[in-house]
């Protein structure tokens, strides 16, 4: 008899870089250009099958934003199975937070699986080209993801690569 694996993730990453977004695509199929800051956390259950087979419920945490220093409420990290890192794809100062929300996910929980995401790919007339941080960022991750909350590219796939990573971690 299967069983439903239950799974908490976080979305984090600068304000404005469209982790709401993201998760409305992914959840509800759904996009709006409406901005509305998120204040403290919202938490979306998606239902999905693994590749395998397996049920999976998806707990994700839809993190609010940090424009200044990180403080994140460990509340919000604890438990946390994986997580994506979000960021925007048009303004290359979003990285850096991105970075720091990494290691302090690791350094609460530990080095559980996530992925990074480049949203709003869209946006952006020719391919990035990933240097510094951001290659750190995209290799140590499960792997690095160009996203689209507004036209839903890359989305479903982003979060079901983390939904395997952390049911299947990669084997040594």
């Amino acid at each position: 008899m299967d069983h439903l694996i239950r799974k908490k993730i976080c979305l984090l990453g600068a304000p404005a870089v469209g982790k709401s977004s993201l998760v409305r695509q992914f959840v509800h199929s759904l996009f709006s250009d409406t901005y509305a800051s998120t204040i403290g956390v919202k938490i979306e259950r998606k239902p999905v099958v693994l590749a395998s087979g397996e049920d999976l419920s998806m707990i994700i945490w839809d993190v609010h934003g940090e424009a200044g220093p990180l403080v994140i409420p460990k509340r919000f990290l604890r438990g946390t199975s994986g997580f994506l890192v979000v960021v925007d794809a048009t303004r290359p100062e979003t990285l850096t937070p991105a970075v720091e929300l990494r290691d302090r996910v690791f350094a609460e929980v530990g080095e559980v699986p996530f992925l990074a995401l480049w949203n709003k790919s869209d946006l952006i007339d020719e391919p990035l080209t990933l240097t510094g941080e951001a290659v750190d960022l995209a290799a140590q991750s499960a792997t690095g993801r160009f996203t689209s909350a507004k036209t839903g590219a890359g989305v479903e796939d982003a979060f079901l690569a983390l939904a395997e990573a952390m049911v299947r971690p990669a084997e040594a």
